[in-house]
């Protein structure tokens, strides 16, 4: 062969090898990023975290709860603070009538003043760098007020996002890009005066792939809004389900879990339940191109484009931030409103460190003391008690008599068949 025909030969097995090589490589990214994701089914009802834990007494100690609030331990709204160090606005108090309280004395309650400017209340908690998640599951007990009549943009339930605040300063408008941020709150959507308020349950969302400037709608049956005419793919396994609208001045356990894709996957995930049932499942999501694009930051929300109507309110009870599933609290409680012996309710209340609770008959009651991480302290009270008004005060010592360090405790009360909690405060 002459030389011109060698390198023909050569150059033309340098190529084709080549071009094999780039197809493998092609093949193997595309597997990494396109090939469908199977997504293990998601847990539902009772079966959480909350369901070790009665009236969640005790649940800030399991090793899967990052952060838990019941409300009870503030004198008042300017407490929060502490606890909720991403920001306490605006119109923000603690609700202690009963109809407004889901579990215990207190809610936190945000009011939307009757106006046609931008408003916004927000209770945010924020992680530090070294505890940002790939995963978190939210929970809290909310309800709309009977009033609340929003129309279009209403920001209204639980969320949680990757830095999308930067300096304490929300970043509207700025989409998703993968390395920048991503965002999502399991709300309500109303879109004219003719839908029911408060709207349809879905998931608001930046996300790389968003459609909008202002954010996308993931709705539970796979409509996403903007251009709701073009499908979107969330996989194979993706289960339509039914829309949802919540009843105002009803109190309902919602949660919201969101998973970020491993970097060049797409096997991002985000759920929401609904008093324990599973109403939307959106998988094969990207959220992120970059590792450190984590979760640093959840909220409760209530937060409106325009309230030209009338003044109008929401409720927050119970939250839960967890790294599995929490699910509602267990069938030993919830709590509803402990309400005074004197009203001759047979509910316990607590004042200072002294239960009180009141019978109809002879009963079974049982009373314990634990810590806020769920280790029993002391057996306070056990035996039959009879009808009529009772009190047992807790003297501060534990089961060997020894006065216990000054803090936040537990009381698990037991009548009967039934369990509640309240918190007590030790002082020094």
């Amino acid at each position: 062969m002459n030389k011109g025909g060698i390198l023909k030969t050569y150059f033309t097995s340098l190529f084709q090898n080549a071009f094999t090589l780039s197809c493998f490589l092609l093949c193997f990214i595309m597997a990494g990023t396109c090939l469908a994701q199977t997504f293990p089914p998601l847990p539902e009802g009772n079966t959480g975290i909350a369901s070790r834990y009665p009236n969640d007494a005790g649940i800030a100690g399991d090793t899967d709860v990052i952060f838990s609030d019941d409300f009870e331990s503030y004198a008042d709204s300017s407490g929060l603070s502490a606890t909720w160090n991403g920001g306490v606005y605006h119109n923000v108090r603690l609700a202690t009538e009963k109809d407004h309280v889901f579990a215990g004395s207190k809610s936190v309650e945000f009011t939307l003043p009757q106006q046609t400017i931008e408003w916004s209340n927000t209770v945010a908690r924020d992680l530090d760098k070294s505890h940002e998640l790939t995963l978190l599951f939210l929970r809290a007990y909310t309800k709309f007020d009977t009033t609340f009549d929003v129309v279009g943009s209403s920001h209204n339930g639980i969320g949680m996002s990757a830095h999308y605040f930067i300096n304490d300063q929300a970043t509207p408008g700025v989409p998703s890009n993968g390395y920048n941020k991503f965002l999502m709150e399991f709300e309500s959507w109303r879109g004219t005066a003719a839908d029911t308020s408060p709207g349809s349950l879905n998931v608001y969302i930046y996300h790389p792939g968003q459609r909008s400037q202002w954010g996308d709608h993931f709705f539970p049956d796979g409509e996403v809004m903007p251009n709701t005419s073009i499908p979107y793919d969330f996989g194979s396994g993706f289960v339509a389900r039914p829309w949802i609208t919540c009843k105002l001045g009803r109190w309902y356990c919602v949660e919201l879990m969101v998973k970020a894709n491993t970097v060049g996957q797409s096997d991002g995930r985000v759920a929401c339940w609904l008093d324990g049932k599973l109403i939307a499942d959106f998988q094969n999501l990207v959220l992120r191109y970059v590792d450190s694009l984590k979760i640093n930051r959840f909220n409760l929300s209530l937060h409106a484009g325009s309230n030209p109507t009338r003044q109008t309110y929401k409720w927050y009870d119970n939250a839960v931030a967890a790294k599995s599933y929490i699910g509602p609290m267990s069938s030993a409680g919830p709590v509803k409103n402990h309400l005074n012996p004197a009203t001759g309710s047979c509910l316990p209340s607590v004042s200072g460190t002294t239960i009180y609770f009141s019978l109809a008959q002879a009963i079974p009651v049982r009373v314990d003391i634990f810590t806020m991480r769920g280790a029993l302290v002391r057996n306070l009270v056990g035996g039959t008690f009879s009808s009529g008004s009772h009190g047992t005060r807790w003297d501060g010592r534990n089961g060997s008599g020894v006065p216990v360090a000054a803090g936040m405790y537990i009381a698990m009360i037991r009548i009967a068949d039934r369990t509640w909690t309240a918190k007590m405060s030790i002082a020094l």
